[in-house]
């Protein structure tokens, strides 16, 4: 990026696991310098996917720091003088622990806080799977394969950034944005909701024309949901569910994605997680087609 919109704004983020560093990678894309302070022992990101962190960590400051030392948090006090945001992933209770809400409106620093839950549940622990579980977007007992709270509350995070800075540019100098999870897994599960992505609803199971079938090797979805990607599909692969599900089966997954370019078909390969139970539970989705 030539000009990237970001060049020159300093972000502190103090923001481990996923949410937060998913947002401090993105702002680093945009152009932001991020210095990110993690405590002594490390982000537990690192070690539960350590090629995950470091490409989350790319062309950041990460600087170890203890919050409750008195030197390392003067430290973090100097490191806050150049920033324009902190970005900050925990319970607002243990960020009223820090006592930095006086120091970041005197400074005029914004605040970006990534929380779980929002009024009376702000302390309710909580993790991308529960949010996740209490909206509904879960088939028991399969587990998620993309933490979805944590991914749509980073993006969120993003946007209040842009947000809070905008109000920095304004002159507001007590800006406080808050990111709550569980409502990034509300608002993903509206497809849920409103009855679209529901098994058994329009994206769910009850067309044909979308879904995943079992071929000769492999597994293909078929996203032909729009008439004229329908009718192609029922024109060179077949149109019942019963139709599809026997021609899919009687070549390989490459022969298929080759037919879908050369049509005007949405087909694509399932590539598999190299997770067993992932591949019974595509294996089971195929056989309930």
């Amino acid at each position: 990026m030539s000009n990237p919109p970001l060049a020159g704004v300093v972000i502190v983020s103090v923001a481990i696991n996923l949410p937060g560093p998913l947002a401090a990678a993105r702002l680093v894309e945009l152009g932001a310098t991020v210095i990110k302070v993690e405590p002594p022992q490390g982000d537990p990101l690192k070690s539960a996917a350590p090629a995950w962190y470091d490409e989350l960590t790319a062309g950041q400051d990460v600087i170890p720091l203890d919050l409750k030392d008195p030197s390392s948090r003067t430290r973090f006090e100097e490191l806050l003088k150049g920033a324009h945001a902190l970005l900050t992933s925990m319970r607002p209770s243990a960020l009223a622990r820090l006592n930095l809400v006086e120091t970041l409106r005197h400074r005029g620093i914004a605040l970006v806080e990534i929380v779980g839950h929002d009024g009376e549940q702000a302390e309710q622990p909580g993790h991308d799977l529960t949010y996740q579980a209490v909206h509904g977007t879960l088939l028991p007992p399969a587990l998620p394969l993309v933490p979805v709270a944590d991914i749509l509350g980073a993006e969120r995070a993003v946007v209040s950034t842009l947000a809070a800075l905008r109000q920095r540019d304004h002159g507001v100098r007590d800006v406080h944005e808050r990111v709550v999870l569980d409502a990034a897994a509300h608002a993903a599960a509206a497809g849920v909701r409103h009855g679209l992505t529901s098994p058994g609803a329009v994206l769910g199971g009850a067309t044909p024309s979308y879904g995943i079938y079992a071929t000769a090797d492999g597994f293909i979805a078929v996203a032909a949901i729009e008439p004229h990607f329908a009718a192609h599909l029922a024109a060179h692969v077949g149109h019942t569910r019963e139709e599809l599900t026997r021609e899919f089966a009687s070549r390989p997954t490459a022969h298929w994605t080759e037919l879908g370019l050369a049509h005007d078909i949405p087909l694509a390969a399932v590539v598999l997680s190299g997770n067993p139970a992932a591949e019974h539970t595509l294996a089971t989705a195929a056989t309930q087609e």
